[in-house]
């Protein structure tokens, strides 16, 4: 028993340590990730992405969603011009003054809340939609955030994730002045690729790997391989090459629930 305990101890310690070393990276890099976010909603790859959004949203209504690991606030500021009900939620204090300067300049309100994406303090179905990019991979533990993001979905609610495989990928400097990780020093990228090679998800090849899970959630789930040709379309921004694949699944509603 008090090896076990000891061992749980060491388990929260190594979670908790790798939390603060996601959230210090993300504070650094919150200034030039707030810069290449609002390029992105001044070109045309804002439009690329609202018309995705729409066409895998329920339509028809307002929604209320959860943008989680909301970052600069892209998501919140799109589906907030849409008339959507925006939360957005993120680790980071910094990003998170970002998304609120960039809704604030937009005219969107949506609310900003500091919040661990595995451990949401909402309540159970409160949300029409849950709405993510490029967060997934640096999770400590996808399975519980996956869990809880069905947890404040409500019945038929919609999860919608777009990410990339970056498990057997190795990050490195950009030269190409263009791409939107030119900037980024070489101390942030291996802090970048030691984050990635700590969390359980890089073993794992994804999409595959996230649909099954979702899938026994009992949620239903559709995959599009990649993504990146349909909203990376600004030929002034490079990109990765690795797949953006975008996931939705829906909660389903079950009569034996009740």
């Amino acid at each position: 028993m008090i090896i076990s305990s000891l061992k749980y101890k060491e388990k929260i310690d190594t979670y908790s340590e790798l939390n603060r070393k996601i959230e210090a990276y993300w504070d650094s890099r919150s200034d030039d990730f707030s810069k290449t976010r609002r390029k992105e909603l001044e070109g045309p790859s804002a439009k690329a992405w609202s018309r995705l959004l729409q066409e895998k949203l329920p339509q028809g209504k307002k929604l209320h969603i959860l943008d989680i690991g909301t970052g600069a606030g892209f998501f919140a500021i799109l589906l907030g011009k849409l008339g959507h009900v925006m939360t957005g939620i993120d680790m980071s204090g910094e990003m998170l003054h970002e998304a609120k300067l960039n809704a604030l300049a937009y005219g969107v309100p949506a609310k900003f809340k500091k919040m661990n994406a595995q451990e949401l303090d909402f309540e159970s179905e409160s949300f029409d939609a849950v709405i993510s990019r490029n967060l997934t991979w640096t999770l400590p533990d996808a399975m519980v955030a996956y869990q809880e993001w069905q947890r404040v979905l409500k019945p038929n609610g919609v999860l919608l994730n777009f990410d990339s495989d970056y498990g057997r990928e190795t990050f490195s400097k950009k030269e190409n002045q263009e791409h939107v990780h030119a900037n980024i020093q070489q101390e942030l990228i291996d802090t970048c690729n030691s984050i990635k090679d700590s969390v359980r998800i890089s073993d794992h090849r994804r999409p595959g790997w996230d649909t099954a899970y979702l899938q026994s959630l009992h949620m239903e789930v559709a995959v599009e391989a990649d993504i990146a040709p349909r909203v990376h379309n600004d030929p002034n921004m490079q990109y990765d090459d690795v797949p953006l694949f975008a996931i939705t699944a829906r909660k389903v509603f079950h009569t034996d629930d009740f």
